[in-house]
């Protein structure tokens, strides 16, 4: 990987601008329901009705990457690069900072294109100076692409040193791609780039799904590849493809409006994909996680953490309390499940009995891909 940057034209970088805007507008409408089950409900965990310790002795904190959490929980990157996703990421920061939860940021392709809207990412860090902060870049733009070359080693590191960041998110968004009118469906090659990028990067690099999950396969691939933790974003989230469909239709490309709806439930289940993964590399179970509950169905499935999106997105438009007292209920409901099933802190809920049952227990089966 050489050290040359990469510069768009002005209409190239103002449309990036634009959609990570509408993104957020068009996932707050739609909801969950476009995407399908993550399969939550399909991982029961058994009652213990004589635990041996106090609710209040419940340890949430679990190890990540060399660093020790207080709470295993993902603010997941969202947003950046437009006007409103400074207040946005500044609650979501402030929220971080005070629950000691990871914080992501999102595609930061605006910010190295147009410094200009550099500080709606900048913010995160500012606020949280002690939290475990991702930075996030597209594997798509380590592969030259027909509007502009490959994202090259110095902008890589100026994404992470935007946010000071602890780990590098390289989102694997392939899906979205195929959907959205401005995609970039260019892969050949970028696999190898992010061999080397795993390689020469000073901070180690997550891979991250977007909506679609990862399988036990593809997890193997990415390990030998040098990348050192997984985001399996699964199916059961936001959907991706149903926001592009969307604005696909606003634009009139009624191509990529009906592929996405065809594919707006495509994918693996997330509780699947973290159940096929989680041996494989440390996972970030993340899509359709939407409470204490859902997060101790991943960790029993073998997550180190779990990843929350939409909803606390939801929660920042109100402000940086809303956030908190999100994060306060799903802590409680965390440690709730962890006391109910008899076992001493989240990273012990590896070790709690469950079963699975219904459609994942169908993917691990037909796929032969479980643990």
């Amino acid at each position: 990987m050489t050290v040359r940057g990469s510069r768009q034209q002005p209409a190239v970088v103002a449309g990036v601008v634009k959609r990570k805007a509408e993104h957020i507008s068009t996932a707050l409408e739609i909801g969950d329901p476009a995407a399908g089950s993550a399969g939550w409900e399909d991982v029961q965990l058994v009652h213990n009705a004589l635990p041996d310790a106090d609710f209040d002795e419940v340890d949430l904190g679990v190890e990540f990457l060399g660093r020790r959490l207080p709470v295993p929980l993902l603010i997941s990157g969202m947003t950046g690069g437009h006007n409103d996703a400074l207040a946005v990421n500044r609650a979501l920061a402030r929220a971080a900072a005070a629950t000691g939860a990871m914080i992501g940021v999102g595609s930061q392709r605006a910010a190295l294109e147009d410094p200009a809207v550099t500080g709606s990412y900048t913010v995160v860090r500012e606020e949280a100076p002690g939290a475990f902060v991702l930075a996030n870049i597209g594997i798509s733009q380590l592969v030259t692409q027909p509007e502009g070359p490959a994202l090259q080693l110095d902008g890589v590191l100026r994404a992470v040193d935007m946010v000071r960041a602890d780990a590098l998110a390289v989102h694997l968004n392939y899906l979205e791609e195929v959907v959205q009118p401005e995609g970039q469906t260019r892969a050949r090659g970028a696999a190898q780039a992010l061999q080397l990028l795993c390689r020469e990067l000073p901070v180690p690099v997550v891979a991250k799904e977007t909506g679609a999950g990862l399988s036990r396969d593809v997890a193997l691939r990415l390990r030998d590849l040098g990348v050192r933790a997984l985001d399996v974003g699964g199916r059961g989230g936001t959907s991706f493809a149903a926001i592009e469909a969307r604005r696909a239709a606003a634009a009139g490309d009624m191509v990529r409006a009906a592929t996405g709806q065809v594919f707006a439930q495509w994918g693996i289940p997330t509780a699947a994909s973290v159940a096929m993964c989680s041996d494989v590399l440390p996972t970030i179970a993340v899509g359709g996680v939407r409470n204490g509950l859902d997060a101790a169905r991943a960790l029993s499935l073998g997550a180190v953490a779990v990843g929350v999106g939409r909803p606390l997105l939801e929660q920042a438009l109100l402000g940086a309390d809303a956030v908190q007292d999100w994060i306060a209920a799903f802590t409680h409901q965390l440690r709730a499940a962890a006391f109910l099933t008899g076992v001493p802190s989240a990273a012990g809920l590896r070790s709690a009995r469950h079963f699975l049952r219904g459609v994942t227990r169908q993917w691990l089966d037909e796929t032969g891909q479980g643990r």
